[in-house]
């Protein structure tokens, strides 16, 4: 029997309620040995339930923590107990195609890239671009620096692109799924837990550049990140304490003083901009058969109650992270 290479780490991104959809789509799609193991952060009875069936069942290993943790504390849990020559960070909230998993691999072993990023569409029909690659542009500005942050073909349908994607070196990726050699952690150490809500892709980047090491995007690689269209319930607590700004204000001073960013650098203003614009869950549509009337009884009054109920809860898992960040630094 072939031996693994890899071991996917799962964490949760922002919910829960899309965990068995995409566990199973991994283990349907990926067809080459794999370990696996799942990091359970406090998820709701139903998921943790599901979870631990799971692990019996596919022989993966399951971390429970019992509160909520940011995804960087989430890896670094996991890398305790990997010991194969490459990992893969895969988020609860993906789907793969066939033969994902080979073309990072082989893009490493060809390349000897140190990182490897897929060809990450965007939807659960794999129909817009999410990221190909990217490229990190510095200008000096004073004492501190400016960085810009490009990605090329971002949230364009693939209809609409009219480059061809092909295997190349590039500086950026994203956690939804990126495939990075062992030795990365055993030579650089391991993921920044300061870096807690934004940017925690762009940090592990810029230290592998800063090492002379290579970074690859791989788009015979295919797989697509799933944003949520409306979120259970029990998603919330979690869901607005990923994206606190509290958690992006750590995150954002982290970022700055480790990189020497300029306050009114370019990426810095895109951070806090995708903090609120990641929060904006987008509105139903008319459904067919239903008057604008009875649209806006149902959906529109509804949708009124529950944002107002959204916003508080906002407001005080924001209150409550601060006030235990300010804790933490007490201690």
């Amino acid at each position: 029997m072939q031996e693994a290479k890899v071991t996917l780490i799962v964490v949760p991104r922002e919910r829960y309620s899309y965990t068995q959809k995409s566990l199973e789509n991994i283990y349907k799609n990926t067809d080459i040995p794999f370990e696996l193991i799942y990091v359970d952060v406090n998820s709701p009875s139903s998921i943790k339930h599901y979870l631990e069936a799971q692990s019996q069942e596919k022989k993966f290993h399951l971390i429970r923590v019992n509160h909520f943790l940011n995804p960087n504390h989430s890896r670094n849990l996991a890398l305790d107990f990997v010991k194969t020559e490459y990992v893969v960070f895969i988020d609860n909230d993906v789907l793969v195609k066939p033969g994902w998993l080979d073309a990072l691999i082989k893009c490493a072993d060809e390349t000897g890239a140190w990182i490897v990023g897929p060809l990450c569409l965007e939807g659960d029909d794999f129909a817009k671009v999410h990221i190909a690659g990217g490229s990190y542009e510095f200008k000096q500005r004073g004492n501190e620096r400016w960085m810009i942050i490009r990605r090329p073909c971002f949230r364009t349908p693939l209809s609409k692109v009219r480059i061809e994607f092909k295997r190349q070196p590039t500086q950026a990726i994203e956690f939804h799924c990126v495939l990075v050699r062992m030795d990365v952690f055993k030579e650089l150490g391991l993921l920044d837990e300061q870096v807690m809500g934004i940017g925690q892709e762009d940090d592990l980047c810029l230290t592998v550049l800063q090492s002379g090491k290579p970074i690859y995007f791989e788009p015979a690689s295919v797989m697509t990140y799933v944003p949520p269209q409306t979120l259970a319930w029990s998603d919330m607590p979690f869901f607005y304490l990923r994206w606190s700004q509290a958690w992006c204000e750590v995150s954002i001073n982290r970022l700055r003083a480790k990189w020497n960013l300029a306050e009114d650098a370019p990426v810095v203003k895109s951070y806090k901009t995708f903090i609120h614009v990641q929060t904006l869950l987008p509105e139903p549509r008319v459904q067919k058969g239903y008057s604008y009337i009875n649209w806006i009884v149902k959906f529109k009054i509804k949708l009124l109650g529950r944002k107002i109920i959204m916003r508080l809860l906002r407001k005080l898992i924001n209150l409550q992270a601060r006030l235990n960040l300010i804790k933490s630094i007490n201690f």
